[in-house]
């Protein structure tokens, strides 16, 4: 497995398979957008075969604070340890940060305490019409194609 914190090589043809269980998943386009977006990233790539097979997300001010979006392994991936060196990696990019946040369904917060991370009350608002990173194509498939 080559870890890289940046996204020197990686193309949308490099990412697929991520966003399982999305109801309206982004493209591998969009998600390659996303990774360039974001103040850090960190990708994990199968040295076989050259596939992006996890990669995590934050997004900070560079100052004070830093917010981790996205921790994803594909599926035939998981349980190998990739999420937590992902993980790792990352919490070591921001340790300059004073805090460091992010969401999670309540079965993932021992994981997360596994980084000496604690439970905190969180608010969030989800707009699924636009979770495909493409909100033209969601109103297109509902009222017939967008203008």
């Amino acid at each position: 497995m080559i870890y890289k914190n940046c996204l020197e090589g990686i193309t949308a043809n490099t990412l697929k398979g991520f966003f399982d269980g999305w109801l309206n998943p982004p493209n591998a386009q969009t998600h390659l957008k996303l990774l360039e977006n974001s103040s850090k990233v960190i990708v994990a790539v199968d040295d076989n075969t050259n596939q992006v097979v996890g990669f995590i997300t934050a997004i900070s001010d560079g100052v004070l604070s830093a917010y981790i979006p996205f921790l994803e392994v594909l599926p035939e991936y998981k349980n190998k340890g990739i999420g937590y060196e992902l993980v790792k990696r990352m919490l070591k990019e921001l340790d300059h940060i004073y805090m460091i946040d992010l969401c999670c369904d309540d079965e993932l917060v021992p994981y997360y305490e596994n980084f000496n991370m604690k439970k905190s009350n969180g608010m969030i608002l989800r707009n699924y019409e636009v979770q495909s990173g493409s909100p033209n194509k969601l109103r297109a498939d509902k009222n017939g194609p967008a203008s």
